[in-house]
């Protein structure tokens, strides 16, 4: 039987504002994508029904292995798109720590999706594609092209971004934090008074990602939701602290939370930072930038 695999990456926001939640309570986003090389991998073969199987390097007390699961979710709408009457067995090997705030689950997704459209006869074009992966999630969409790009409405209204290659350090964590109840959190400390979005990412950021400028991008990193997180769960202090005193151009909650990602100068920097956080009692993970979203391996 044919086994088609694909693959596609965690996603980083070095920028993350979140405006109010509308009457469908979502929250509109002005937020920058950021893909790094760390891989979600879905394998598909045909079967009388669907089921999903995982595997990882980070533990997976968290991954639902029924219909709820995200990647059997992309194969009944991308059937349904295209009349497609058969189902698949989905196995995921996951890399991306799970409720971290990196977008792992929404890497299946978009990987599932491709997975499955080549499976099935490449009947879906990209914007068929597109238009499934944003009703899957918001950042299911990024997920699938990779790169860098200024998401907006709910995150999956995309705009490229030209970006060069950074070298980052990652700090997961066994804690789980459900984005539901970060912006829960959110919405309860602000009581709905936020702050104006923005429109557009500063000429300053835009120029230093497109040369690959750390430090420059270093002092524009910020995310709306990180004091939401750490007040969740005071311990990610320790590990901002712990990052800026090695040296971080910069150190933010990742998403919702709970991973922490660092921003190095360069190759040489990271494995300071890493040796520093080691140190610390920390796991660090480096990782650098990539430009590409799901694909098939």
């Amino acid at each position: 039987m044919t086994t088609i695999t694909a693959q596609a990456p965690g996603k980083i926001n070095p920028v993350l504002r979140v405006g109010p939640r509308d009457e469908s309570g979502y929250h509109e986003l002005f937020t920058l994508f950021h893909a790094v090389d760390l891989w979600e991998r879905v394998s598909v073969t045909n079967a009388e029904r669907f089921s999903v199987t995982a595997e990882g390097d980070f533990p997976l007390d968290h991954v639902p292995f029924d219909a709820s699961n995200i990647v059997i979710q992309a194969g009944v709408a991308l059937a349904a798109a295209i009349g497609h009457d058969g189902a698949a067995a989905c196995h995921i090997h996951k890399s991306i720590p799970v409720g971290g705030g990196m977008g792992g689950g929404s890497a299946d997704a978009a990987a599932a999706l491709v997975a499955l459209n080549e499976l099935w006869g490449n009947k879906a074009d990209s914007s068929t594609l597109h238009t499934i992966a944003a009703s899957l999630g918001a950042d299911v969409p990024f997920a699938l092209v990779g790169g860098s790009a200024l998401g907006r409405g709910n995150g999956s209204d995309l705009t490229p971004v030209p970006s060069g290659e950074f070298s980052w350090v990652l700090l997961p964590s066994d804690h789980h934090l459900s984005t539901p109840e970060v912006y829960g959190h959110f919405d309860a400390l602000t009581g709905g008074d936020v702050e104006a979005l923005p429109t557009e990412l500063p000429a300053d950021l835009l120029q230093a990602l497109r040369v690959g400028d750390a430090q420059t991008l270093g002092e524009f990193m910020e995310n709306d939701l990180g004091s939401m997180a750490a007040d969740l769960y005071p311990r990610l202090v320790t590990g901002l602290m712990d990052s800026q005193m090695g040296g971080a151009l910069g150190a933010i909650v990742s998403g919702s939370g709970p991973t922490l990602v660092a921003l190095a100068r360069d190759a040489d920097h990271q494995e300071e930072l890493v040796a520093a956080l080691q140190e610390k009692g920390h796991q660090p993970l480096p990782t650098r930038s990539t430009p590409r979203g799901a694909h098939l391996v």
